[in-house]
């Protein structure tokens, strides 16, 4: 009995401390001291000043104030699609206990809108985005859009990388076309030139009778080598050139 009274102690004593822990808790965490309209109205006010500043060209003067210049930014693109702004529509609020979130619904010639605005502890916006709604169809039509964009590119590159790998089978090719034209060019150069065939030795014969005294001196000549008398025994017919050189054999 001692032992049970114990153990229910100690669990009543474990939920005081909870119980105590969650008040101070409670009591210590900030809440923001505002209401939903004014909140509302606070929104609406910024959305009809972004829109009165882009109207008027006037973002040059916000370009120092980075959530503002972001907010201009956004709200430029969106007009693309939403058209002219026409006026607000509805709200849809949220506040936290250190931040708030107000999606302020509007109207628009072409498309309606929602601009988001955050608020942090102090009530200061942390960032404004303005993102057009689209309709089902609208959406569908632009994924098949963005689907057959990004599927066709992807088949494109494909188609060019496979051209460019059957190409692969070219280039041995014309590195041997370039390769034999390179060699057959170096070979011209640095062959040398062929020496010019010698001219072939003609051997003259001269007819006895163009020259009547050479062949009676060399007759005589012959006539007295053989030691004859006169040369009534010899007969000239030719007189050829000899081809050694006297002096080579002295």
């Amino acid at each position: 009995m001692k032992k049970l009274g114990l153990i229910l102690g100690m669990i009543v004593c474990i939920f005081c401390l909870t119980a105590c822990g969650s008040a101070t808790e409670t009591e210590t965490t900030p809440k923001l001291e505002i209401s939903e309209d004014e909140l509302n109205a606070y929104a609406d006010q910024v959305v009809n000043d972004i829109n009165s500043v882009v109207l008027n060209g006037m973002q040059a003067q916000f370009s120092a104030d980075s959530v503002i210049a972001a907010a201009l930014t956004s709200w430029e693109s969106a007009q693309e699609d939403m058209g002219t702004f026409q006026n607000i529509t509805g709200h849809e609020t949220e506040i936290g206990e250190d931040s708030a979130t107000v999606i302020v619904q509007i109207s628009g010639t072409v498309h309606d809108a929602e601009v988001e605005i955050l608020f942090d502890s102090n009530l200061a916006m942390t960032a404004i985005t303005t993102n057009v709604q689209y309709s089902f169809t609208e959406l569908m039509v632009k994924a098949a859009m963005n689907t057959a964009i990004g599927m066709g590119t992807v088949f494109v590159v494909l188609i060019l990388i496979s051209v460019i790998i059957s190409g692969f089978v070219y280039i041995p090719k014309i590195q041997a076309s370039f390769g034999g034209k390179k060699k057959t060019a170096e070979t011209t150069q640095e062959a040398p030139k062929a020496a010019a065939p010698a001219a072939p030795v003609v051997e003259s014969e001269e007819e006895l009778s163009d020259d009547l005294e050479l062949v009676a001196v060399i007759a005589a000549a012959i006539a007295a080598s053989e030691g004859a008398a006169s040369t009534d025994g010899f007969v000239v017919r030719s007189i050829r050139r000899a081809n050694t050189n006297k002096w080579q054999r002295a």
